[in-house]
C-alpha cells in the first residue's frame, strides 16, 4: 500500500488577533475519509504530538457530515493528537505529501527549515507535493537543489488575497499566500472566491480553499494509481 505524509501546523495563535487558529478541519477531513482506505496515511508536524484545530472551522462546519464522521473516528483522532515529529521522517517512505491549510501554516510551517527541506526532497525523489488552501504556505519558499523555487514557472493556486480580504485577516498574515506565490514564480490562478478549484502541473497539485479538499484527494488518488 503507497503512503501519503500529511504535514500539519503546531501554530495555535492568530497572529496578533487574540484568537486561535490551527488547521482547518474540513481539509484534513474531507481528504482523510477519501484516502484512508486506499492508502496509508502519517501525520506529522515539525514539533510532534496534538496538531491544533481552528475553533473557527468547527463552528464553520458543524453540520458537515463528514467533518462528524472525522472527529469521531478514534484512528482518526489519534493521528491529529500524536503527530509524529517531521525530522524523524524520511521522504523515502512516501509516496506524497500533503500540506492541509488553516492560518496555522502561514506562522510556522511557511518558514519551516526542516520542512521546506523535506518538501524539495520528496519533489526531486519523483514523489507528489500537495497543498491545499493555505498549505500552500508550506512549500512557496522551497528551494531545490539547483536553487530554484519549487513553484517557480509552475502552475499553481492557494487561498486567494481576495479570500484573506473576505474572512478580514489580510492584516494580520505575516504575508499574503498569493503574492508570495506569484513573487516566488509561481503561474497563480483562482476562480471565484469560495469555488473548488485544484491545479495539477507535473508532480505538483494545489487547491485554492477549503472547498477544493475533495477535488485535491481525487486529483492524488488519480496520480498515484
Amino acid at each position: 500500500m503507497k503512503s501519503i505524509l500529511f504535514i500539519l501546523t503546531n501554530h495555535a495563535d492568530l497572529g496578533t488577533t487574540g484568537k486561535k487558529t490551527g488547521f482547518w478541519i474540513s481539509e484534513v477531513a474531507h481528504p482523510y475519509n477519501f484516502l484512508k482506505d486506499k492508502y496509508n496515511l502519517v501525520f506529522a508536524s515539525p514539533l510532534g504530538g496534538p496538531s491544533p484545530v481552528d475553533p473557527g472551522s468547527l463552528e464553520a462546519h458543524a453540520d458537515d457530515a463528514e467533518v462528524k464522521a472525522f472527529l469521531a473516528d478514534p484512528v482518526a483522532q489519534k493521528l491529529v493528537a500524536t503527530t509524529v515529529v517531521l525530522n524523524t521522517l524520511d521522504p523515502k517512505d512516501f509516496d506524497a505529501v500533503l500540506y492541509p491549510g488553516g492560518h496555522g501554516p502561514m506562522y510556522d510551517l511557511a518558514v519551516d527549515a526542516f520542512s521546506l527541506g523535506f518538501a524539495a526532497r520528496m519533489y526531486e525523489q519523483n514523489k507528489i507535493v500537495a497543498a491545499l488552501c493555505h498549505g500552500p504556505a508550506g512549500i512557496a519558499d522551497v528551494k531545490l537543489s539547483d536553487g530554484s523555487f519549487l513553484v517557480a514557472g509552475k502552475n499553481v493556486t492557494g487561498f486567494a488575497n481576495t479570500e484573506e480580504d473576505a474572512v478580514q485577516l489580510s492584516a494580520f498574515m505575516p504575508f499574503l499566500l498569493e503574492d508570495k506565490l506569484k513573487q516566488n514564480g509561481g503561474l497563480y490562478t483562482k476562480k471565484a472566491d469560495w469555488a473548488s478549484y485544484v491545479v495539477v502541473d507535473g508532480r505538483l497539485v494545489t487547491g485554492q480553499n477549503p472547498a477544493s479538499g475533495h477535488e485535491l484527494a481525487k486529483k492524488l488518488h488519480e496520480m498515484l494509481g
